[in-house]
């Protein structure tokens, strides 16, 4: 029990849980998933767009890949903005898009980069081994993106504080006496 400034004796406060290690731990696990989620949707895209093109089109591997990547790119946006990042601030969507795009372009280049140096530098672009430096080179362009996507595309609002926190001051630190309208000091009329 705590004195409030009548000196009547008023029930604590209770204090709200702490964001500590295992709730940071928590929610950086959640996200992951929600990630992995909308990514591993994306990968599916990617692949099966990329083998479409690849086997329907005369576009050499490199570049059935890049249109894949695209397409992967677009569906993932809508996939990260709205499920996985939904909570995240809204407020500056043209900054957004254009973050969003740039790290994406460099996880395209990454991705279609393992692809080009497997099919060109050693030769290897048989439809299996150009799925599976396709599969690779998205692993490694999607640690990048998560990393930057987090980082800098859908940052985290501020935290803010808790209710509880202004009723606790509102109930034992504000001034108990309020002055007059007139502007006379309380107990001075």
């Amino acid at each position: 029990m705590e004195q409030g400034s009548s000196g009547a004796r008023t029930p604590a406060t209770p204090r709200p849980p702490r964001a500590g290690v295992r709730g940071r731990i928590g929610r950086l696990v959640s996200e992951i998933a929600k990630f992995g989620a909308v990514g591993g949707a994306g990968v599916l895209v990617n692949l099966l767009v990329f083998n479409f093109v690849r086997h329907t089109t005369d576009l050499q591997v490199v570049r059935a890949s890049i249109v894949a990547t695209i397409v992967a790119i677009v569906f993932n946006y809508v996939g990260f903005r709205y499920f996985t990042y939904r909570d995240r601030d809204k407020s500056g969507q043209t900054r957004e898009m254009s973050l969003f795009l740039l790290f994406s372009v460099i996880g395209l280049v990454i991705e279609n980069g393992v692809l080009y140096t497997a099919t060109y530098g050693f030769g290897w672009d048989s439809p299996l081994q150009s799925n599976i430096f396709k599969f690779l080179g998205i692993g490694l362009g999607t640690l990048f993106r998560f990393w930057s996507y987090r980082s800098w595309v859908f940052r985290a609002l501020p935290a803010r504080e808790p209710v509880t926190r202004a009723e606790t001051f509102l109930e034992h630190e504000a001034p108990t006496a309020l002055p007059h309208p007139d502007g006379a000091p309380a107990g001075r009329r």
